[in-house]
């Protein structure tokens, strides 16, 4: 409310907009707060000392409260500059961000994540020259009509046309404390009904990450696509090609990672939008329907939606760790099968899985090496050898590695007894957990929990292939 209420004294005005207004009226508590405004990004900053300009594709002020970020977007006009008329973007330049209560404080390591994902797509978080204020015709188009810059100004009226949806379009005005509603915005809401504004087809070119934006609006508010809307989608679908990879990391994660992960895969699918966003993972699930992949990736999903509605962290390297796991194993059995276990065929097949889906989607090498090690941890983890259990415990990717091991046992690719057995170890304190490890070494029982069988780790080469699905069946059993 302070950034509202100080553009408004300032003489501008000011309106909460987008999906803070659409989830307050659907009783959801909104995760952030979008502001419009009349006033330019140059004008938004010299209101505020804790603030940053962001962005080249469209340029955005940051407000930082602390940890919390205001987002504050100009009204932008309806129509193109005639051509020839755009420029070019001045060269970011990073300024001191000033000192204070309101200064920014340091991000954390999610925040800073989030900030290098958004500069890889094209929305860099740093500085934009306070000199450069000719921005009413800066935006220019593609040959497919997708929009590679838009920084030309208008007002509110220009505004609502250029947003994407209906039940984003609401504004809300703390000058009479009124919605403002232009595209029967509300009348969609009460439908729970998801309607692009304008012409669908010009809109997806335009951007074709509305097509992925629809999908996820649509598993997590549970609205309908209407008709005309959706219809397009299956002729534009592959306009995603041409989509900067870093960006569709940022989705992806928007679309797995933010409490409804297993409907927004149902939704993917459905559209077609899977295999034009992760190509590998739609082939797997359509080679083999119903299989234990499918219900890896499935279950992993309910998990991580259960652990975002608990508060709990989720992670990157995990959500592709499961949408791999299908590719990965299927990488793994290029290669003879005694050499299934081996650590260098474990390695190369993860690293030709994310090759492929690096084709469409960016994946930092961070997380792609915590894939590796959690793939690379499940040989060991189904037949642990004396006190080596205990060194894969202080394992940094064990938490994540068993998590994995436990989801394979829940859809018969691993012995749950094995996964009792760690969980035992993992309890145990002291003396109980020397004695657990060293009778997994003898083959034996002991302590709290059974000793897994195939204690010399022979008999798991021979019984089960890497990726948890045994010999006698194909990945998709």
């Amino acid at each position: 409310m302070r950034v509202l209420y100080r553009l408004k004294e300032a003489g501008f005005q000011a309106f909460l907009v987008g999906g803070c207004v659409r989830d307050v009226l659907l009783g959801i508590q909104p995760k952030d707060f979008d502001v419009a405004t009349d006033a330019h990004p140059e004008e938004v900053r010299r209101l505020f000392r804790n603030c940053r300009l962001i962005g080249r594709r469209f340029r955005l002020a940051h407000v930082f409260f602390g940890r919390e970020i205001i987002e504050v977007a100009t009204f932008r006009a309806q129509s193109a500059p005639p051509p020839g008329a755009e420029i070019e973007d001045p060269e970011d330049i990073d300024d001191d961000d000033g000192e204070g209560d309101d200064a920014p404080a340091p991000l954390s390591e999610a925040a800073r994540f989030q900030q290098q994902a958004a500069a890889a797509a094209g929305h860099d978080h740093s500085h934009i020259n306070d000199d450069d204020d000719d921005d009413d015709f800066d935006r220019s188009v593609d040959v497919q009509g997708r929009i590679l810059r838009d920084n030309v100004y208008g007002t509110i009226d220009d505004d609502v046309w250029r947003r994407d949806f209906t039940a984003n379009a609401l504004y809300y005005n703390i000058a009479d404390f009124s919605i403002w509603d232009y595209t029967s915005g509300l009348e969609d809401i009460q439908a729970r009904r998801l309607r692009l504004i304008g012409d669908p087809e010009t809109r997806y070119r335009e951007d074709p990450v509305r097509m992925l934006r629809a999908a996820r609006f649509e598993a997590k508010l549970g609205f309908t696509l209407e008709p005309g809307t959706a219809a397009p989608i299956a002729t534009l679908r592959d306009l995603l090609a041409d989509v900067p990879p870093a960006r569709l990391f940022e989705e992806t994660l928007k679309l797995f990672l933010g409490g409804h992960g297993a409907r927004s895969l149902a939704v993917l699918r459905q559209h077609g939008l899977l295999g034009a966003l992760l190509p590998p993972v739609a082939a797997c699930l359509e080679r083999f329907p119903g299989s234990p992949i499918e219900q890896l990736l499935i279950r992993g999903l309910e998990n991580t939606d259960a652990r975002v509605a608990a508060d709990k962290p989720v992670t990157p390297g995990f959500l592709f760790a499961l949408l791999l796991y299908g590719p990965v194993g299927l990488e793994i059995e290029k290669a003879p099968e005694e050499r299934w276990t081996d650590l260098p065929v474990i390695f190369d097949a993860v690293d030709a899985a994310v090759r492929a889906v690096q084709k469409r989607v960016s994946l930092p090498r961070r997380f792609s090496l915590g894939v590796r090690d959690m793939f690379a941890l499940q040989p060991r983890l189904e037949v642990p050898r004396g006190r080596r259990a205990l060194r894969t415990l202080e394992h940094p990717r064990f938490r994540a590695a068993f998590d994995l091991l436990a989801l394979r046992a829940d859809c018969g690719m691993a012995s749950a007894e094995t996964v009792a057995w760690w969980t035992a170890l993992q309890e145990a304190a002291g003396p109980q957990r020397e004695q657990l490890a060293e009778a997994s070494g003898n083959g034996q029982g002991g302590g709290g929990g059974n000793a897994p069988r195939g204690g010399s780790g022979r008999s798991s080469r021979g019984r089960r292939r890497r990726g948890g699905r045994t010999r006698s069946t194909n990945p998709g059993g």
